[in-house]
């Protein structure tokens, strides 16, 4: 599993505990920094997504 996942997943929920204290606090710029925490999550997840498939398409070119 590639690190950016791992990150990536922290920042999603990281954002969620963020939005909803805002939302409890009614601090709006507090809950768009969740929003964009979780935002910023689930584009590293993405991107560790692709480094995981493109090391697990290189493993298996090589063992072939």
């Amino acid at each position: 599993m590639d690190s950016d996942r791992i990150k990536g997943a922290f920042n999603q929920a990281k954002g969620k505990v963020k939005e909803a204290a805002g939302e409890i606090t009614g601090d709006a710029k507090l809950n768009a920094e969740g929003k964009a925490d979780q935002i910023k999550g689930k584009m590293q997840n993405a991107a560790g997504g692709v480094k995981d498939a493109v090391r697990d398409a290189d493993r298996k070119s090589r063992e072939v």
